[in-house]
């Protein structure tokens, strides 16, 4: 046998990021990143969007973007690619709507077959979902970041390409907007 890596070898990383040795197919490296950071690429377009179909279809887009960059961001942080490309083409689809309906009719919300779920949950997530949805592209953008996500305000304002203060600030808005949204009495107790 030869000294060159023949497959994929995932090791083990303390940021549970997958690494691949290199001298491995890019498609085999790409497949694993894949496999690895799916569902976490969905929990955030979901968290963008509000809406299930929308999700799948911006996971898809990131998944292709980042495929085809791939020789370029395989090596560094692919999963910081995947969330850029999930945000701008986020916005690329509300700039080609320019608006999104939001009903508050239950029936409208439909649930995933063989997903379990307790009503207050989907209550809950509903609630918060259109909470989201009234803030700022831009606050919900920081917010989703830094507290759903639990970035740090350096790695916020590093992916969003704002400044450190910006992060700060905006995230103090949004979070103004979703306590009054969100908690009777604009928060107060």
């Amino acid at each position: 046998m030869s000294g060159t890596a023949v497959g994929v070898v995932p090791e083990t990383v303390t940021t549970e990021v997958p690494v691949v040795r290199s001298g491995a197919d890019p498609v085999a490296q790409f497949t694993v990143f894949a496999h690895a950071k799916t569902p976490a690429l969905y929990r955030i377009a979901y968290m963008l969007c509000g809406d299930e179909h929308r999700a799948k279809d911006l996971v898809q887009i990131a998944l292709e973007r980042t495929f085809n960059a791939w020789r370029k961001v395989g090596d560094g942080d692919p999963f910081a690619y995947a969330r850029r490309v999930l945000a701008t083409a986020r916005i690329d689809t509300w700039r080609r709507t320019r608006r999104e309906v939001l009903t508050d009719d239950p029936a409208a919300s439909v649930r995933s077959p063989g997903v379990l779920v307790f009503e207050g949950e989907v209550v809950d997530r509903n609630r918060l979902v259109r909470a989201l949805m009234q803030l700022t592209v831009k606050q919900r953008r920081v917010v989703v970041l830094r507290f759903m996500l639990d970035r740090s305000v350096a790695e916020t304002a590093a992916e969003l390409r704002i400044s450190e203060g910006t992060v700060k600030s905006t995230a103090a808005h949004g979070l103004r907007r979703l306590r009054t949204v969100l908690v009777p009495n604009g928060g107060e107790r």
